[in-house]
């Protein structure tokens, strides 16, 4: 302490050291000194002296610095110490600096020596993770001259810095926990060192969004009052663009977090607009950048179009909106609300359907479009409002054929309201106003209302204008030629010339309406060839554009202005060349690059709006195209034509194959779907195999390992039966036994009265079948039927032969009558021919008897075979009882050996368990064995009779 007390006392005799010798000093105090007091007093000293000495500190303090940091960790203060020093040293203090220089040399001087500084301290990347390592602590002393010191480095070295840090482990989380710090300034601090951490490096940004950054950010916009906090919020506000600016994933991940819906609360504006800080102003003008960042044209379609969805959604288009019709709002506010609702409802058709409908607040409610649009072309309007509102209308119209067609209708003469201003008026009357921003403003939002669209092209060719009192009405398209013609400003040329381009481009009828006009062909010739200044060569490069269209899209409708003719008034009166070359100009000229960047017109004065971002996207597509048409013989169209048709004729083939191979394809892809789902089944059934498969050859092991250890045991208990006695495990072992044979006894008990059973089965068979002897019966009683057939036909034979007889006795009768007739005397022996009659009249009784016998036989005859048939029928039925008995029969003697069988086995097995028990010493009833082997000796001998 005595020390330093003279180094910095200044009471001693003598020169004064300089500071060079004083820093020294102080430096190997801090190397050599053991006590911690002494250096503590001499880093303070050096701190106090590193920003007058900033160099001599810097140079010779540094290293000495850095191992205070490594050694002296247990002491907070000396490390505070030791931090500010190296702060001081590193960061660029442009109010200190202005204080302590007096001139730009000694302040470029000192930006030199935080950058060198600064290189010098993380050439060791350690040092950097000692730092991140020192924000760990607690104590306000170390960590917040650490989050300032970790801020200076990076905003002179922010790459390298950045670099480390992300290698670095959980070097970004130590950053993170900033944010959560309860003491104000250390979280303010901790959001400035953020910001310089997070930009241009997507890696650190993602980690930052992964740690929880979007929640903790939107809690402490919320907790600071939004819109209405200090700077605080704004910083937030940087930080959330950082993260979010050009990073797909970031945005992606706060979209999917729901965090957009936190952000309507901001553009909560109440009906009293006046007074509004600058802070307010900048707060919700960043707030409005966040909303654009989200839903810039420049990302991709998919992933604007589902914010642009989630905005609609949760009421924050609606929000920004009423701030958009509300009074009082600061103009620049309002113009970025422009802008942003702009890129809100771009391509959105949901978005663009809500706008239409908005209405301002006034008696009677307008359109908020007619409403921006009267702001459009009102010149005492500030431009960058003028160009927010022009913006604003393209967007509308944007991909929406359905607003296209609202604003052309609005000029047709049968939509026309004179009670009211239309936005289609309003277009008009900036095309014909006296200034050219709103002529060049009308024309290009005119312009958009064709874009991509040829029905409203060819409705628009109906749009008749009143020019003057007395005159006839005169088409759109011819005012706007005769306009054109009368030599305006380049801004309102130039703005009819986009909209003349997009209305015939694509559209037959419209460049047939053009050329109808027998001026406006010599008029293009004639600009395209002068030789005019630098600021005309704009205005010939669109008339050349204008008239390679008309080439382009010619249906040679009209005679004088055929695609031929049109050329060779080019080659005449232009030169092919020269026509090329003054189309070049269009996309040679400085504004054009920059209006094709971006849709949004952003020009830094009225003088430089001369392209439309959409009309860039035209010229680089005709381009090439109209040169082509322009060097092209008739030869070569109708060669191309003819081309065309082949190449539409082969089209059509590869269509048809297309089809076909989609067709395959699809087969295929069922087939391998099929193929898939079988492979899948046919695994899934192996896999099932294998299983079972497994688990038999497990159950076949277990059998094998009991089979083996049931020998063992067997044997081991004959061997040993003094040793079984008297071990610990005989009761267990005879009372598994026992068990065991109170099994195999209640197992043998069923199986006899299993046994029973099937005896009374038998028996029962047995009595069925002696019944069933019956069918004997049937037998005698066909023998009967034989008898009767017999003795039928034995009578039969009997009236056979008695009708032999009786034909014989006939014919002896006959033959006597012609012997009587034939009698020389002629007369009759009375005897003979009595006897004659009586015999016939025997034979015939006894043929009547026969007869009446042969029919009573008949009838008994049918009788019999009637009781035959049924007879046999029942013969059959009980043949086939018979059948199905003696089957029974079998089955049921098959399961009476089974169960003899299974007897057998039993009794083995209590005969083996009964030896076991006899070998272990228990009694055993030999009675119940003598019995079971009696009833078993008795089933064998039923079994042998029956088999008899």
């Amino acid at each position: 302490m005595n020390f330093f007390r003279g180094v910095m006392g200044g009471q001693a005799a003598g020169p004064q050291p300089s500071g060079a010798e004083t820093i020294q000093k102080l430096c190997d105090r801090v190397a050599s000194s053991t006590l911690l007091e002494d250096r503590r007093d001499a880093v303070r000293a050096l701190k106090s002296l590193s920003k007058k000495y900033r160099m001599e500190v810097g140079t010779q303090a540094m290293e000495h610095l850095i191992n205070i940091l490594q050694t002296d960790r247990s002491d907070s203060e000396i490390l505070g110490y030791a931090l500010d020093t190296l702060y001081n040293l590193i960061c660029n203090d442009e109010e200190e600096e202005q204080d302590e220089s007096e001139d730009e040399a000694m302040q470029k001087q000192s930006d030199d020596l935080g950058a060198q500084f600064t290189e010098q301290f993380i050439q060791d990347p350690e040092h950097i993770t000692l730092i991140l390592s020192l924000l760990e602590e607690f104590d306000f002393h170390v960590r917040w001259p650490g989050v300032k010191l970790l801020t200076a480095l990076l905003k002179n070295q922010g790459v390298q810095v950045q670099g480390i840090i992300l290698v670095s482990p959980m070097g970004v989380s130590r950053l993170m926990d900033l944010l959560a710090d309860s003491r104000e300034v250390i979280r303010n601090d901790g959001l400035l060192l953020l910001q310089q951490l997070t930009k241009s490096n997507a890696a650190i940004q993602k980690i930052v969004a992964f740690e929880s950054a979007f929640e903790r950010l939107l809690d402490i916009i919320t907790e600071e009052g939004s819109s209405d906090g200090g700077i605080v919020v704004e910083d937030c506000l940087l930080l959330l663009l950082n993260l979010l600016k050009n990073n797909s994933s970031n945005q992606n991940f706060f979209k999917e977090g729901s965090y957009i819906q936190r952000m309507k609360p901001w553009f909560e504006v109440g009906d009293d607009n006046s007074g509004w800080s600058a802070q307010k102003v900048t707060n919700l003008h960043l707030m409005l950048q966040l909303v654009r960042v989200m839903v810039s044209p420049v990302n991709s379609p998919g992933a604007s179009a589902s914010c642009q969805k989630s905005m609609y959604q949760c009421g924050l288009l609606q929000q920004l909106c009423t701030i958009l019709m509300a009074t009082g709002v600061p103009a620049d506010i309002l113009t970025e609300t422009i802008n942003t609702v702009s890129e809100v409802i771009r391509g959105s058709q949901v978005n663009q359907d809500y706008f239409a409908s908005v209405n301002a607040p006034s008696n009677p409610p307008r359109p908020a479009i007619v409403v921006l649009l009267m702001s459009m072309v009102n010149e005492r309007q500030p431009f960058v409002l003028r160009c927010a509102v022009l913006y604003c209308f393209q967007c509308f119209l944007y991909k929406n054929q359905k607003g296209q067609g609202e604003i052309v209708a609005t000029l047709l003469p049968s939509t026309i309201d004179a009670n009211s201003i239309s936005a289609g008026q309003l277009l008009c009357g900036g095309l014909f106003s006296a200034d050219s921003l709103s002529n060049w403003c009308a024309s290009v939002a005119l312009a958009h209302a064709l874009q991509d669209n040829l029905t409203q092209k060819e409705q628009l060719l109906r749009v008749q204008l009143a020019t003057s009192l007395g005159k006839p009405p005169v088409s759109l398209l011819q005012q706007c030629t005769n306009i054109l013609s009368q030599g305006s400003k380049v801004q309102t040329r130039v703005g009819l010339l986009m909209l003349l381009c997009t209305w015939i481009n694509n559209c037959p009828i419209a460049v047939t309406h053009f050329l109808h006009n027998q001026e406006n062909v010599p008029f293009l010739t004639a600009q395209i060839s002068e030789n005019l200044g630098e600021d005309e060569r704009l205005v010939q490069g669109l008339c050349a554009l204008l008239l390679g269209i008309c080439i382009f899209y010619n249906d040679n409708s009209l005679e004088n202005y055929t695609k031929d003719k049109l050329k060779q008034l080019i080659e005449k009166r232009i030169g092919k060349e020269n026509f090329v070359e003054k189309l070049g100009f269009i996309t040679k000229h400085e504004l054009y690059s920059r209006a094709a960047q971006k849709p949004q017109p952003v020009f830094l004065s009225p003088e430089q709006m001369l392209f439309d971002h959409e009309f860039t996207k035209l010229v680089k597509e005709l381009e090439g195209v109209i040169t082509k048409a322009v060097h092209k013989s008739s030869e070569d169209e109708k060669k191309e034509e003819d081309v065309k048709k082949t190449l539409e004729q082969h089209d059509n083939i590869v269509m048809q194959y297309k089809d076909l191979i989609r067709e395959q394809d699809a087969q295929i892809q069922e087939l391998k779907e099929q193929v898939a789902t079988m492979t899948s089944q046919s695994e899934q059934m192996q896999t099932t195999v294998t299983q079972q498969l497994s688990q038999i050859q497990q159950h076949k092991d277990q059998y094998n390992i009991i089979k083996l250890k049931l020998g063992k045991d067997s044997q081991s208990q004959a061997n040993s039966q003094a040793d079984s006695q008297v071990n610990g495990l005989q009761t267990e072992e005879l009372s598994q036994l026992r068990e065991d044979l109170e099994e195999l006894r209640q197992q043998h008990t069923l199986l006899q009265t299993q046994l029973s059973d099937k005896d009374a089965l038998i028996n029962t068979l047995r009595s069925e079948t002696a019944e069933g002897s019956a069918a004997s019966d049937n037998t005698e009683m066909l023998k009967e039927l034989d008898a009767l057939r017999s003795q039928v036909h034995s009578q039969a034979t009997e009236i056979d032969q008695m009708k032999t007889e009786r034909q014989e006795l006939l014919r002896k009768a006959e033959a006597v009558s012609s012997e009587a007739v034939s009698s020389s005397d002629g007369s009759l022996d009375a005897a003979k021919m009595a006897e004659v009659e009586s015999r016939l009249a025997a034979q015939t009784s006894e043929t009547e008897r026969l007869k009446e016998e042969s029919k009573s036989l008949s009838k008994s005859r049918v009788d019999l075979d009637q009781q035959l048939a049924a007879a046999t029928s029942t013969a059959a039925i009980l043949q086939t009882e018979k059948a199905q008995l003696q089957t029974e029969v079998q089955e049921s003697k098959k399961e009476q050996d089974d169960l003899l069988m299974l007897l057998a086995d039993q009794d083995q097995k209590i005969h083996s368990l009964k030896l076991k028990l006899k070998a272990l010493g228990e009694p055993v009833d030999d009675e119940d064995d003598l019995d079971a082997r009696d009833q078993t000796d008795d089933d064998e001998e039923d079994d042998d009779e029956d088999e008899d």
